[in-house]
């Protein structure tokens, strides 16, 4: 497909999601299947440019002077798609696949930019009603995080050192570019692919197929390292979904312990048994979705209770634009309801002098320091460990300030540390078998 095409099929795509709503990858999807004489180099450079708006939908707007799915497809071509801005010109010349020439306004505005002094939430590419919270958390960087929201996100793997250690991986996926994470130790991270490139699928290589390593974001890595699972241990994954985290905290206990991987969601749930295959773990019990009864039957008998809590999503943005601008007050309402109490579930199930490590993938204070302190107000018996002490055990020995700048909790941002956005809480519960974290 030409350049002029590729522009055509972004703004019908984007159509499609501003006006119904939908997913951006169930209508790239269906676009796909729709068109099946485009090329995977052409799905990769719509699907690109369509994210690429989405991420920074308001500044596109706010530089265009409008908020028209032509516009916004105009505004990010050159950038998303690598056109000079002669390209762009030549690629709108109204032939039969391509989109109407630029007018005079979209010229002039495309050598425009969105000022310094511009609203908060148009600069920092948010929603208006999330901003109060966003502040809250980042105060006068709220723009500079928000930027870093805004881009393309790499790909993170980690290495799964039950079958290989990082420096193996490191050589297998030379050709894509891989380097090591700058924090976990046993990560490594694929740039994303330069504009009008596609990232490399590492999972195509027979290195994943040999389970080898998985796909995780770094932040997510850190947060199973944290959470301190040991050999011998008994653990249990409260919100396992597709046991990305389970089979991270199976590599500490070296298939030895029990690790128990629930969820409420059969459909989460399912993919879990394909990776453990791969991953070579023998260790994990996967519990029938839903069953929650049997869950607490289990009684308090765990040393670690990780709880992947669902939360709006706020912080891997970079990877699921489309989200950000779906979310509305009534989910995140909802959302706070599901999190206190999956945590009130997870507390009855730590034994005396176990730990319940609170995670998600949020930016927004109610969601994270928050629930912990409405936490503690209602389990006094539980206290929270400071995550530096955890880090320089389970890391190295220099822990990264927390992005909101708290010295007990951590929380994970790409500006400030690269990985998409994530809260940890260590919860120790008190008892004569405390364990060190």
């Amino acid at each position: 497909m030409r350049p002029g095409a590729r522009l055509a099929a972004a703004i019908e795509v984007l159509t499609e999601i501003m006006t119904r709503g939908r997913p951006a990858a169930l209508s790239l999807s269906d676009w796909g299947k729709a068109h099946r004489f485009a090329g995977s180099g052409d799905r990769s450079a719509i699907g690109n440019l369509v994210y690429d708006v989405l991420r920074s939908k308001r500044s596109l707007a706010a530089r265009m002077g409008s908020d028209d799915p032509r516009a916004l497809v105009v505004a990010a071509a050159q950038t998303s798609l690598g056109l000079s801005e002669s390209e762009l010109i030549t690629a709108a010349d109204g032939s039969k696949h391509a989109i109407s020439p630029l007018s005079d306004s979209e010229r002039t505005a495309l050598a425009s930019v969105v000022p310094d002094d511009a609203v908060s939430a148009v600069a920092a590419d948010l929603p208006d009603w999330l901003v109060p919270s966003m502040t809250r958390v980042f105060g006068e960087g709220l723009v500079a995080e928000g930027r870093a929201l805004a881009r393309r996100a790499p790909v993170d793997i980690r290495v799964n050192t039950l079958k290989a250690d990082r420096g193996k991986v490191l050589r297998a996926l030379a050709e894509a570019g891989a380097e090591p994470t700058p924090h976990s130790p046993i990560g490594l991270r694929v740039p994303h692919g330069r504009a009008g490139r596609r990232t490399p699928n590492v999972e195509a290589e027979a290195s994943h197929g040999k389970g080898w390593f998985e796909v995780q974001d770094e932040g997510s890595q850190i947060a199973a390292l944290l959470a301190g699972a040991g050999p011998r241990e008994q653990v249990l994954d409260l919100c396992a979904g597709a046991g990305g985290k389970t089979l991270a905290l199976g590599l500490g206990m070296q298939n030895t312990g029990q690790i128990f991987a629930y969820d409420r969601d059969r459909n989460q749930l399912r993919p879990i048994f394909e990776r453990i295959r791969r991953a070579a773990l023998r260790n994990v019990q996967v519990m029938d979705a839903g069953r929650e009864a049997e869950l607490l039957a289990l009684g308090a008998r765990f040393d670690l209770v990780f709880v992947d809590a669902p939360c709006t999503g706020s912080g891997v943005w970079r990877r699921r634009p489309d989200a950000k601008w779906r979310v509305k007050p009534q989910n995140l309402a909802q959302r706070l309801e599901e999190q206190a109490d999956v945590l009130t579930t997870g507390a009855k199930l730590v034994k005396p002098g176990g730990r319940l490590v609170y995670v998600t993938c949020s930016l927004l204070p109610e969601e994270n320091v928050d629930q912990v302190t409405a936490f503690l107000d209602g389990q006094p018996d539980f206290r929270v460990v400071p995550y530096r002490q955890a880090w320089k055990n389970h890391i190295s020995d220099t822990p990264p300030d927390s992005a909101d700048g708290a010295d007990d909790t951590l929380l994970l941002s790409p500006h400030r540390h690269g990985t998409d956005g994530f809260f940890i809480a260590i919860l120790q519960r008190d008892g004569p078998e405390a364990i060190a974290t």
